[in-house]
């Protein structure tokens, strides 16, 4: 059974069903007038009935959990997918007919002072700059909604990147521009794809989804989508100023980026899917069933 809120205790954060988690259900189920626990494909659907009967023998958190490590999976077999194309989009007459040229074009509009700017802020979705990124929004978000929701989505999700940008460096094993057209400092892992492209696209996003759950009004999602557009499109294009990466290695940071963050957010929907329904967070204990 899930406590309501103002039932004792639940003021408790740290209890089972405390008053952050029985807020959820209804709290993040809408988007507007878009309701996420409404399932319009047949697929959805079988889908979201699926996960229900798994929620009910294990707890909703745990399907949640069990769903996100199904899909780091998935995002591993989408970077081998991804180096399984890598060959179509790599012909001079494809996509990377332009990595040459939009080199140069950076490579024009280097100055000293633009170099240091664009370093300091690529830098922020760097090995260290991302995840104190994600430590903060983890606590931030979850202290505001006294619930383990934004932890377990925020860190699946920076896993889940981690995945995917150490899965594509060592299959493909690109390399990055030559040394002469890059600015200091040097980065030597492989180019393919584009790990602050990937991982900045994925946190961005999932913890601006979770902003838009609770924001009220249209201007509010709007203007928190777009920050976080801008963000991930400007760190890629950063990375090419930089002559740190191709457009390519960027071009399939994006695309796989927004297809983990995809399967992220579908998790979520059917977590709260299932919570809606009334399963509870955790599976009822050996005497509680009737």
């Amino acid at each position: 059974m899930v406590h309501r809120p103002g039932s004792g205790g639940s003021s408790d954060p740290t209890r089972r069903g405390s008053a952050g988690d029985a807020e959820e259900p209804q709290r993040d189920r809408t988007v507007g007038s878009l309701d996420l626990t409404h399932w319009y494909t047949p697929l959805g659907r079988a889908l979201a009935a699926f996960v229900a009967r798994v929620a009910r023998g294990i707890g909703a958190r745990r399907a949640l959990v069990a769903i996100l490590v199904i899909g780091v999976a998935i995002a591993i077999l989408l970077s081998f997918i991804a180096s399984r194309i890598y060959d179509a989009v790599t012909e001079s007459d494809g996509v990377a007919g332009l990595d040459r040229p939009l080199l140069d074009v950076a490579i024009r509009l280097r100055s000293p002072l633009a170099n240091s700017i664009v370093t300091g802020y690529t830098d922020i979705a760097g090995p260290i700059g991302m995840p104190v990124i994600a430590v903060v929004a983890i606590l931030v978000l979850s202290l505001r909604r006294r619930s383990w929701t934004p932890a377990i989505l925020i860190a699946a999700a920076g896993l889940g990147s981690l995945a995917m940008t150490i899965g594509g460096k060592d299959i493909i094993d690109r390399d990055r521009p030559p040394l002469i057209d890059a600015v200091r400092p040097f980065e030597f892992s492989p180019s393919f794809p584009s790990g602050h492209t990937l991982n900045a696209t994925v946190i961005a996003g999932v913890v601006a989804y979770l902003l838009v759950l609770r924001q009220q009004t249209l201007a509010a999602r709007t203007l928190t989508i777009a920050v976080a557009a801008v963000f991930a499109v400007s760190i890629g294009l950063s990375r090419v100023y930089l002559g740190h990466h191709w457009f390519t290695d960027v071009l399939a940071g994006w695309a796989l980026g927004l297809a983990w963050l995809a399967l992220v957010v579908t998790a979520h929907r059917l977590y709260i899917t299932v919570r809606a329904a009334g399963i509870p967070q955790e599976p009822p204990g050996p005497g509680a069933g009737r």
